[in-house]
């Protein structure tokens, strides 16, 4: 008979047979009879009754599963895909990188413990701990994790740049290392990185989960299949993935962070579900069968929340919830560049015209009554409240004043007589609601607009083509800087070569946007920025919408919550209690 550690015998129940409850189980089983083999049903429930006969209460007693919701697919567990939220938190309990982000969004030591900074900017120096190990797999000698050194970083970030490899991520350092000597490991323990112009964002970029260490071995044996077969040096190691389903990671036991004389992590494992509805999954996490939560939708906000943003008479004392500001700035983009064909002929490619869109929309309204004050009304520039170097009152933007936005109209040439073609304006379901409201600010100043609504991919990839004038988007940090924002407007970011979804181009901005790299320090570089900000919010190629506030809940048993502005659900401080 196979014989289970108890840690294996005790995650075997959850993967599959203990998803939801009644409801939920008649649900996966219909899941089952569609989408599975019929060897698959045989597997699942072989190890169901190697459950029921070979674990007992007793075993799972002691053993702490931290449980939580990804409403939207997994993609990928290599972390050169790490390009969204569900990607970014199971690789952040999976990986280390050189350094990390505190909750305050400074850079702290991770597998480097020091660096140091040439005086032109150029070559950065890490010192490694000579204390990491890979996860085991048996990829590496006997099965056992191996030592991870600088010639993992020169590997993991060559990796990153290989255009054979298509990484999502390859913008972090393809226009910003040298061309030759890019990464180099003089030893084990020294790993250095060598640019071709000074970058000051440098260590903050280094944070993204793109720059986590991934062993070679296991990589090149698995080739694109590493996405479901990761092994880090991180504080939690890969158990099961059944795509949209259920994701489990186990404890590892050889962690190397140590805080407070005890090895971290605290959690046995975590397990995520992967259901779509998100008033079903709270409704999972008010049974109790979720210890977090993330963000509240709208279709269920005003059962959670007051209109002034605090928790309702029904769920007081029922859960934590926790309110800070994300990193993430929601806003309406416009397409901007004359030489598009639709843009030619677009009463947008009028700045006038944009401008009078900016003034229209009552945004301290919208944030009330469509957020119930979960955010911060975007009255200043693309650079979202809580990011280091944001000053609201510096950056001017724009308040709702339906009067200047008419008579910027008519300044345009539109009026009664000759009135503004209608707009189309593009979103997502999610966000239908926020857009109605638009919708309904513009045509109240007589900028008439017609709704269209896309899933989510296939209004991302008319973005990326420059194929929409109008569309609602967001933009959430990669890392903790300012810049990551700014270069949404520098010219040379344009599609398909990076992110500036609106085709913007001012060569005052690229200058200085340029100079900012060149700034001795923060204070200078934070100014250069701020001059920047101002200058897209004068051009208005984004309707700024509002600065995002997350809300998250947790079980009142759980323990040791991070609240860094990234939300980037770091679990291995976590501890539940009974």
């Amino acid at each position: 008979m196979i014989q289970f550690t108890k840690i294996e015998c005790f995650i075997i129940n959850f993967p599959t047979l203990n998803n939801h409850h009644n409801k939920q189980n008649k649900g996966l089983a219909r899941n089952l009879r569609n989408n599975s083999t019929r060897a698959e049903i045989i597997l699942i429930l072989l190890l169901a009754l190697l459950f029921l006969s070979g674990c007992t209460s007793k075993d799972q007693s002691n053993k702490t599963v931290f449980n939580f919701n990804m409403d939207d697919l997994l993609t990928s567990l290599d972390p050169a895909f790490a390009r969204n939220q569900n990607a970014i938190w199971c690789d952040n309990q999976i990986y280390n990188g050189l350094v990390q982000i505190d909750d305050s969004l400074k850079t702290k030591p991770c597998i480097a413990k020091t660096w140091e900074v040439s005086a032109d900017g150029l070559r950065y120096t890490f010192h490694l701990r000579n204390d990491v190990f890979f996860h085991d797999a048996t990829q590496f000698k006997n099965g056992k994790g191996r030592k991870a050194v600088a010639a993992d970083f020169v590997y993991s970030f060559k990796r990153l740049t290989d255009p054979k490899i298509g990484s999502s991520g390859s913008w972090i350092f393809s226009d910003k290392v040298a061309l030759k000597e890019a990464f180099e490991a003089p030893n084990d323990t020294t790993f250095i990185i060598n640019l071709r112009r000074p970058f000051p964002p440098m260590l903050s970029l280094l944070t993204a989960q793109y720059c986590s260490v991934v062993p070679h071995e296991v990589v090149d044996f698995y080739g694109k299949d590493f996405r479901g077969h990761p092994i880090g040096t991180g504080p939690f190691k890969f158990k099961y993935w059944k795509e949209g389903e259920v994701f489990v990671l186990l404890k590892n036991e050889k962690y190397w962070e140590i805080e407070n004389g005890h090895r971290l992590p605290y959690l046995d494992a975590v397990r995520a579900s992967f259901i779509t509805n998100k008033q079903t999954a709270f409704m999972e996490f008010v049974k109790h069968n979720l210890d977090f939560f993330n963000d509240i939708d709208g279709s269920y906000r005003d059962d959670i929340l007051t209109k002034s943003g605090k928790i309702s008479k029904k769920y007081q004392g029922k859960f934590k919830l926790i309110t800070r500001p994300y990193l993430n700035t929601e806003y309406l983009g416009i397409l901007v560049d004359t030489n598009l064909a639709i843009v030619k002929t677009s009463p947008l490619r009028i700045k006038k015209v944009r401008q009078a869109i900016n003034y229209a929309i009552d945004r301290d309204k919208m944030v009330k009554y469509l957020r119930n004050s979960v955010g911060t009304p975007g009255h200043a520039g693309f650079v979202p409240v809580g990011m280091p170097g944001f000053e609201q009152q510096v950056v001017e933007g724009y308040h709702y004043n339906p009067d200047k936005s008419r008579a910027l109209l008519a300044e345009a040439g539109f009026n009664n007589a000759h009135p503004l073609p209608e707009i189309l304006l593009n979103t997502t379901t999610t966000y239908r609601d926020l857009v109605e409201f638009v919708q309904g600010q513009l045509n109240s100043v007589g900028i008439k607009t017609r709704v269209e609504v896309s899933q989510g991919a296939s209004l991302r990839e008319m973005i990326a083509k420059n194929s929409i004038n109008f569309f609602r988007g967001n933009w959430i940090a990669d890392y903790p800087d300012a810049e990551n924002y700014l270069s949404v407007f520098y010219s040379h970011n344009k599609v398909p070569f990076g992110p500036n979804y609106t085709s913007f181009y001012h060569s005052d901005f690229d200058k200085l946007f340029e100079d900012s790299y060149q700034a001795k320090t923060d204070s200078a570089r934070f100014k250069l920025y701020r001059q920047m900000d101002n200058l897209v919010m004068e051009e208005s190629p984004v309707v700024i919408l509002y600065y995002y506030k997350l809300v998250n809940l947790y079980q009142n048993n759980i323990s040791g919550i991070s609240t860094n502005g990234q939300n980037l659900l770091v679990l291995k401080r976590v501890k539940k209690g009974s």
